[in-house]
């Protein structure tokens, strides 16, 4: 298949971005939603822009990291996964549509403002649908260019009437005030946040825009900036010289502005309709160019028939698609209510960019490998926290109808994918690789079906590709994820910890599901080479046999339990930032592993220790102390070398309260002391302090490795999404290693 072409920059890019606020926000909006709010008009158009700006950030983070054909889809799609990918694809498809098609009867209206015809204005305006459509199927680059000429002239004139308008202004009879009705100035801000919904689309063709890293985030907030400052300025000018009561029903209020600046001066009148005329075909363009893109991304994922993907072959624009999203316009035009299209399309963008704001959260929570975005929102998670919980309260603004149609778009893609897109498609999102059971059961209900999936299609291949590549017998296994301070010492920890000291160290690359595993971009890693180089060095210092492969998959944590289960090792040892990240409902690679996987895991906290010779374990007194011990002596004796003077021994420490009674001190130095009789280098320590954290913190200065067990979290935050960081972990000062022992 033929890949879409990068040819928009920076300038085109604005300028589509602008051209979808431009048309129905300011040309045809105003008159309804003055009749709502009256003279505070112009705050309605502030707040909403405010209300949308977590959502732009966020998106903008997504697009950087994502920068593909197919926009909030795509997003929506990797994160909740295929079912929810189909909803939202057809859901801002729809919007996307309802937008456009709002636009065209607005032109209609600016059409009539200066010519005098008979036929119905609805028909006429398929005839100019026709003409965007064959814009479209040219090509990207001249749609981009179309765009900027008609963007410059609307932003043109519109400073025009700010500056005349402003200029007859009274200041004294002027009110800056904030409206009483706080319910009506919502309703409002829903109502017009449709004005806004524009910014974002551009992230829908990130596959054809050149630099998307940079001129993504940076045509967004751009655009967003531009256009509060105009939808709020005209705004404020329209309902100081026009009536609200008289714009209640006028689709065409810059024209009616302009007539009332100029004492109805009949060429200005006709300047300002062809102005508009031109934006609200310009924002149909803009419409046809980024709904259509979201049927073509869903056929690529096998959601919807593999037609749809179908490029030009001489424009490489997906003609299919465009035609039929065209159609859709054209019946939408003729029989839906313009106001209703307005309430209709504003409820699911708002309800999209909830979704948004999610995807941000789930994928920087799971911590999914190929997750690495050029541009990152700031303040995480309040940003987004905000953005879904504004756009849930202008939701209930919008009244029944638009919630009612989110629930029929939202069965309609159920239907779709459960009948079609089931059987088609591979994916899973990240939330049923990493999620824990509670989350998947309230989106998926349960995980069954993507297992099912996996067996039958991927984990085949796998185990037979790793049979041939991996040590069979190997008693640790290295999984390299990218993040690691030195993947040449925790390879030395896992020879230390393991028996016959034969280590699996294996470079994984988790890439997206859309990635294809045997692309050439893969063929030549120079950090994997270097790491490779590395690894025979230490290999003939150390004494231990390591075997090193590179490895590219879609699922990161089946890989690495698929290789644990073939080499039926001891641990998997893995590097780590000391966050826990095995909450209820969200996990990251690792705090899935830690949770599934068979073998034992090692978690090394690399803090810059290059030389092991004091040991420190810290551990409760129980029972089951004597596997920690027997794992602490073994990378005891693995840093013991009597040849070149290193004599290597560990502390067993164990700290109890302050109030413990003599008789179970005594049985706890007892239980420890026979335990540790197997183990000269091996000694006790036992501590009553009531801050276990602050002690081991302060004494960990004196230790070069600090060996711990996997503690309990009490507080909500870490169990629900696993986000505490463990403060022995965090406080220490040299390197720490956490072991769960599972056998």
């Amino acid at each position: 298949m033929k890949k879409l072409e990068r040819k928009l920059t920076l300038t085109a890019v604005i300028a589509i971005s602008i051209g979808g606020m431009l048309g129905t926000g300011i040309f045809v909006l105003p008159g309804v939603a003055a009749g709502m709010i009256g003279e505070y008009l112009w705050l309605a158009y502030i707040f909403s822009g405010l209300f949308i700006l977590p959502s732009v950030l966020s998106k903008s983070e997504l697009a950087t990291a994502m920068p593909q054909s197919g926009g909030t889809y795509v997003y929506i799609e990797r994160a909740f996964g295929p079912l929810f990918g189909t909803i939202s694809g057809i859901g801002l498809w729809a919007s996307l549509i309802l937008k456009s098609s709002f636009a065209l009867i607005g032109f209609g209206a600016y059409l009539l403002a200066v010519a005098n015809i008979a036929l119905d204005i609805k028909y006429l305006s398929i005839v100019f649908l026709v003409i965007v459509f064959m814009l479209n199927v040219l090509g990207v680059k001249k749609v981009g260019k179309v765009q900027l000429v008609i963007i410059g002239l609307g932003i043109l004139f519109l400073l025009t009437l700010l500056t005349v308008g402003i200029g007859k202004l009274d200041i004294n009879n002027t009110k800056f005030d904030i409206p009483s009705n706080k319910q009506s100035l919502l309703a409002t801000i829903a109502f017009v946040y449709l004005s806004y919904a524009g910014v974002t689309k551009i992230a829908a063709v990130a596959g054809e825009v050149k630099n998307p890293s940079k001129n993504l985030p940076l045509a967004m907030l751009t655009s967003l900036l531009i256009m509060t400052v105009i939808y709020s300025a005209i705004a404020f000018i329209l309902t100081e010289y026009v009536s609200p009561e008289s714009l209640k029903k006028d689709y065409r209020p810059i024209y009616t502005l302009a007539a009332e600046l100029t004492n109805g001066n009949i060429y200005v009148g006709y300047i300002a309709a062809i102005i508009g005329i031109l934006t609200l075909v310009s924002l149909v363009n803009s419409g046809v160019l980024a709904s259509s893109r979201f049927p073509f991304a869903m056929a690529k994922d096998k959601l919807l028939p593999n037609y749809m993907t179908y490029l030009h072959p001489k424009y490489l624009t997906p003609v299919i698609a465009i035609a039929f999203t065209c159609i859709m316009m054209a019946i939408v035009v003729i029989y839906i209510d313009v106001v209703k299209i307005a309430k209709l399309a504003s409820a699911f963008k708002i309800t999209m960019f909830i979704a948004v704001n999610a995807c941000v959260i789930i994928l920087r929570e799971t911590g999914v490998q190929w997750y690495k975005p050029s541009y990152k929102s700031p303040l995480y998670p309040l940003t987004q926290i905000l953005g879904i919980l504004g756009g849930i309260l202008l939701l209930f603004y919008l009244g029944w109808m638009p919630l009612i149609a989110i629930i029929i778009i939202s069965l309609l893609g159920t239907i779709i994918y459960v009948f079609y897109g089931k059987k088609k498609t591979m994916r899973e999102g990240i939330i049923t690789k990493y999620g824990n059971r509670p989350a998947l059961y309230m989106l998926y209900g349960g995980r069954k079906d993507f297992n099912l999936m996996q067996d039958n299609f991927e984990k085949k291949q796998k185990k037979e590709k790793l049979e041939s590549e991996i040590l069979s017998d190997a008693g640790a296994i290295v999984p390299l994820l990218g993040n690691e301070r030195s993947p040449e010492i925790l390879t030395e920890i896992a020879g230390a910890i393991t028996k016959n000291k034969k280590v699996q160290t294996i470079h994984v690359t988790e890439v997206p599901d859309q990635t294809f595993l045997d692309n050439e971009f893969f063929e030549k890693d120079p950090k994997a080479e270097s790491i490779n180089r590395q690894l025979k060095l230490l290999e003939k210092d150390k004494k231990i046999q390591i075997n090193f492969k590179k490895y590219r998959t879609h699922n990161l944590t089946n890989t690495v339990q698929s290789l644990s289960e073939q080499t039926h090792c001891d641990w998997l040892v893995l590097g780590w930032n000391g966050v826990d990240h095995q909450g209820i409902l969200i996990n990251n690679p690792i705090g899935w592993l830690v949770t599934n996987v068979d073998s034992n895991v090692a978690l090394f906290k690399d803090n810059g220790i290059k030389y092991i010779n004091k040991i420190l374990l810290a551990i409760l007194p129980q029972k089951d102390n004597s596997k920690f011990i027997e794992a602490t002596n073994l990378i005891t004796q693995f840093y013991h070398t009597e040849n070149d003077g290193i004599d290597a021994h560990f502390t067993v420490l164990h700290i109890i309260p302050n109030d413990t009674e003599e008789s179970e001190e005594l049985e706890i130095k007892s239980r420890t002391k026979e335990i540790l009789k197997k183990y000269p280098q091996g000694n006790l320590s036992l501590v009553k302090h009531e801050n276990p954290e602050k002690y081991i913190s302060e004494i960990s200065i004196e230790y070069d490795l600090l060996i711990i067990g996997t503690p309990k979290h009490n507080d909500w935050a870490s169990i629900l999404f696993g986000t505490g960081k463990d403060k022995f972990v965090e406080n220490a000062a040299c390197s720490v290693l956490r072991l769960t022992i599972k056998n």
